[in-house]
């Protein structure tokens, strides 16, 4: 039996993370919400941070003197096809830019070959009182070159089953 990372799998570009949708994600109509979407692009996000070996608790409160905290500041959808019950979706994350005081991230949902959403979410790096800080280079660094990151920690068996 082969091992399936419940991370995903960072790609060339940066992360690909297979979600299946369930009832509890549909409306009374029988397709995904769209709210959902977005529930299904952050956990993308999140396991993209922890394959690349990033703890957002440690950087949040042990990250330096500052702290260090991702919040989004924008996000751009377009909802192009639904998705249905039992669908099972393909989100893929890519770094466009990682430094400053931001990272833009883009993020697809796909049902096989489908586009049903393309997003551009924008996301400030803040330190512990919510003021903008820089993103440590490496940090920006590990975006742009998620596929170097494999097998660094925060990519151990423990996020497989």
């Amino acid at each position: 039996m082969s091992l399936i990372s419940l991370a995903g799998e960072l790609t060339e570009n940066g992360h690909r993370l297979i979600q299946r949708v369930y009832y509890e994600d549909t409306d009374f109509s029988g397709v995904v919400y769209h709210a959902r979407y977005l529930h299904f692009m952050e956990r993308a996000r999140t396991d993209f941070l922890r394959l690349l070996g990033v703890e957002q608790a440690t950087l949040a409160i042990e990250g330096d003197s500052e702290g260090l905290v991702f919040v989004v500041h924008r996000m751009e959808i377009d909802f192009k096809l639904p998705a249905r019950m039992d669908d099972i979706l393909t989100i893929t994350t890519v770094t466009e830019k990682a430094g400053g005081a931001k990272m833009v991230l883009l993020q697809e949902i796909r049902r096989g070959e489908q586009l049903l959403t393309a997003s551009k979410v924008i996301i400030a790096v803040i330190n512990g009182q919510g003021r903008p800080r820089r993103l440590p280079e490496a940090l920006a660094y590990k975006f742009h070159h998620a596929k170097e990151s494999a097998g660094q920690p925060g990519t151990s068996s423990t996020n497989t089953v």
